[in-house]
């Protein structure tokens, strides 16, 4: 069933570049109401707490995962089907570029008041104070980060294990999103969700990085001076991931990224990555490029990566 599984990840991988996200009713968004109802009833300012929500909300979205793939594992056109919608469902690639588009739209015309209001659709960071080369930097750093969350990430666990992969894993990063983020409510309730979606992030962040230094020259970089920022600023990010796909990105495209981020009140201050200038508007659609990229890159090596999967089984069966 390697091969359906393989041709459900293309077919979904395509349908999210030609669709984007479904308009209403979208799984992620489901589960993330089921999460937040489930969070009213058991929160407590704990680790322990936190760890049960975590397992509880996880073990769910992978059970839903292992049931759909036992009930295919007869029919290679219902694998193949069903690991489609699961890919398209957990994939966000073509709207973190429509995202990206519609902020550099914003920017150009000068509107801020627009390029604020779409802030929030990027990153969680308080825009009401940002100008136009802050807010370009928000969308550059959250175009890196979630082309490894949204994209790479998934279709990595998806080749490893298939539907219960990319349904396990979009739980994990949506838990992350929700409660995973330092505050004083959270600290401790969050601790578990935030921890084990970076082990889940570890090996696709440090992929993605190394795509983007690959594909550098596809938007005017150097391949061999993002890796040698990579190398340099990559470990410097407080995040153990984000920093490697933020240090690749800010390499290949030749800027700046790192500074003061205000999300609501509580102001972090990230290291500087690259040496460039800061990011202009004109490197929003550069970024979107890049992660387009990236993204069509993961799907392929996904694909390629469960076809020798299957080809060495049939080899060991012989």
């Amino acid at each position: 069933m390697d091969g359906a599984t393989a041709a459900g990840l293309l077919a979904g991988a395509a349908i999210d570049a030609l669709l984007g996200d479904p308009r209403r009713g979208h799984p992620v968004a489901v589960f993330g109401s089921r999460a937040a109802a489930l969070e009213k009833l058991i929160y407590r300012d704990s680790r322990v707490a936190g760890v049960a929500y975590t397992t509880i909300c996880v073990g769910a979205a992978t059970a839903v995962g292992v049931i759909a793939d036992r009930a295919t594992r007869t029919s290679p056109v219902a694998r193949a089907a069903v690991t489609a919608a699961a890919t398209w469902a957990v994939l966000g690639g073509t709207t973190l570029a429509k995202e990206g588009a519609l902020m550099a739209r914003s920017l150009e015309d000068g509107d801020l008041a627009a390029a604020r209001a779409r802030l929030p659709h990027l990153c969680g960071r308080d825009p009401s104070g940002l100008d136009a080369a802050e807010l370009a930097r928000g969308t550059v750093e959250s175009i890196a980060e979630n082309t490894s969350d949204a994209v790479v990430a998934p279709l990595v666990w998806g080749a490893v294990l298939g539907v219960p992969g990319l349904l396990g894993y979009r739980a994990v990063n949506t838990l992350d999103a929700m409660v995973g983020h330092r505050s004083p409510r959270y600290a401790r309730f969050g601790w578990a969700s935030a921890r084990l979606d970076d082990v889940a992030n570890y090996l696709p962040a440090r992929l993605t990085a190394l795509l983007t230094t690959g594909l550098a020259g596809l938007v005017g970089g150097s391949p061999r001076r993002a890796a040698a920022v990579l190398r340099r600023d990559g470990h410097r990010h407080p995040s153990p991931n984000s920093g490697r796909c933020e240090a690749a990105f800010a390499g290949a495209l030749g800027v700046r990224l790192g500074g003061a981020n205000d999300y609501g009140g509580r102001v972090e201050y990230r290291p500087e990555l690259g040496d460039g200038p800061r990011p202009a508007v004109a490197d929003i659609p550069r970024s979107v490029r890049l992660a387009r990229a990236v993204s069509y890159a993961s799907a392929g090596l996904a694909v390629a990566a469960r076809l020798a999967r299957a080809r060495a089984g049939r080899r060991g069966r012989r």
